[in-house]
């Protein structure tokens, strides 16, 4: 073989490998904005958007730029340190770990009976199927990505092709209903009203708990790690972050332009109601599918990175991790049929996990300058300063969260 060929040979399996790098990148941000965009997200911007009209751009913006301050400082504080979030928070606090992998743990169950609550809804506007079958399908289906021997990929691939259906499907719902996309610009920077309560949910809702993990973990488990692919994992929180608020401003000028035709949407069910006033029966087959594609990779997203908390810590969990997380997705799915009640379990679950942020972020902003966790690597000043402002406004949001359960459940 000739200098010239070898060279070519070399070249072609580093194209390869970067394809490869790309591909991984690309999936862990689809995990982490698939795993927040679940059916809650699709009820709370129903909700919101009927209550706020063109003002709720003002706090998707807000929540937009502190779930970036919060993905970037996690993202690569865990990828220098190549250690999951539960070893980095030991590290610092011995003991710290195992309570916030139990937090997180717990959170994660209760939203993910939430997510296959919502999937099975899904397939039941879909095609009619009974809410028990529809979550015993959907259980199967997401089971049956952790039985492949690369799941990793699989779960990428899945979670890649139904975020672009996602996101497909709403943006031709926003072309139906024509929203006011000038006032709704104007009011992301000017808004005419401001909730902060709202903002506090949504923050809970796409950055809470373990999803702010989920992608970071997976690039752990990929080997994309270390001070030499920093520009890599943060192009992956960049991304994950961008495919979450394009798909909150669609869904949001979706239902916009439901709300502004002057339609009242129904309590009950504000984002199946938005969609079918808005294009008819077919924008009602279009929710149950998007229902269920959020539903279904949140299953997915939940069940990885919860168990991802674990697995370090308990040798067992470790040596047969796909079946815990198999157990993980089988027991949410039996506690939706056996006890049910998944609106009220939504709500509980954002709450949970805009308190679970603080103290889990906390964790990775004191490892952020330990050596003995990240070595030489140096964080970025601004990632450090407004790292440590997120943990005050969240913490802040957190127990303000908690004290609003405590009242309407007391």
């Amino acid at each position: 073989m000739s200098q010239q060929e070898t060279q070519n040979g070399i070249d072609n399996v580093r194209q390869r490998s970067r394809k490869e790098t790309l591909s991984i990148l690309l999936g862990a941000a689809f995990l982490m904005a698939t795993s927040s965009i679940g059916p809650g997200f699709l009820t709370q911007t129903a909700v919101f958007t009927n209550q706020l009209k063109a003002s709720f751009a003002f706090a998707i913006l807000i929540s937009i730029i502190i779930n970036l301050i919060v993905q970037l400082n996690v993202w690569r504080i865990l990828a220098v340190s190549k250690m999951r979030a539960q070893d980095v928070a030991n590290k610092v606090f011995p003991g710290l770990g195992y309570f916030i992998a139990f937090l997180v743990a717990l959170g994660g169950l209760v939203f993910n009976i939430g997510n296959v609550a919502g999937a099975s809804m899904g397939l039941n506007v879909i095609a009619g199927i009974p809410i028990a079958w529809g979550a015993v399908i959907s259980a199967c289906i997401g089971i049956m990505l952790f039985l492949y021997r690369e799941m990793g990929r699989a779960m990428d691939q899945f979670t890649k092709i139904l975020g672009f259906v996602m996101i497909a499907l709403v943006l031709y719902t926003v072309f139906v209903t024509k929203p006011p996309v000038g006032v709704a610009t104007r009011e992301a920077f000017m808004p005419s009203q401001i909730d902060w309560m709202v903002i506090i949910t949504l923050i809970g809702g796409t950055v809470g708990g373990y999803i702010t993990f989920s992608g970071a973990h997976r690039l752990l488990d990929a080997g994309i790690c270390g001070v030499e692919h920093i520009k890599d994992v943060t192009r992956g929180a960049t991304n994950g972050i961008v495919i979450t608020g394009i798909m909150r401003i669609l869904l949001f000028l979706a239902i916009l332009g439901v709300v502004w035709a002057g339609h009242t949407l129904d309590p009950q069910n504000p984002p199946a109601s938005a969609f079918r006033l808005g294009a008819g029966e077919i924008g009602y087959r279009i929710f149950g599918v998007v229902l269920w594609a959020a539903g279904i990779t949140s299953v997915v997203g939940a069940s990885f990175t919860s168990i991802s908390f674990l697995q370090t810590l308990f040798k067992g969990i470790q040596k047969n991790n796909r079946w815990w997380i198999i157990g993980f997705i089988v027991t949410s799915t039996v506690v939706l049929i056996t006890i049910g009640q998944p609106v009220t379990l939504l709500i509980f679950a954002g709450s949970v996990n805009g308190l679970i942020l603080p103290l889990a972020l906390l964790s990775v902003m004191l490892a952020a300058h330990r050596k003995d966790i990240i070595g030489e690597y140096r964080h970025p000043k601004w990632l450090t300063v407004t790292g440590y402002l997120m943990v005050a406004i969240t913490l802040w949001m957190g127990i303000t969260s908690l004290g609003r359960i405590f009242t309407m459940f007391g």
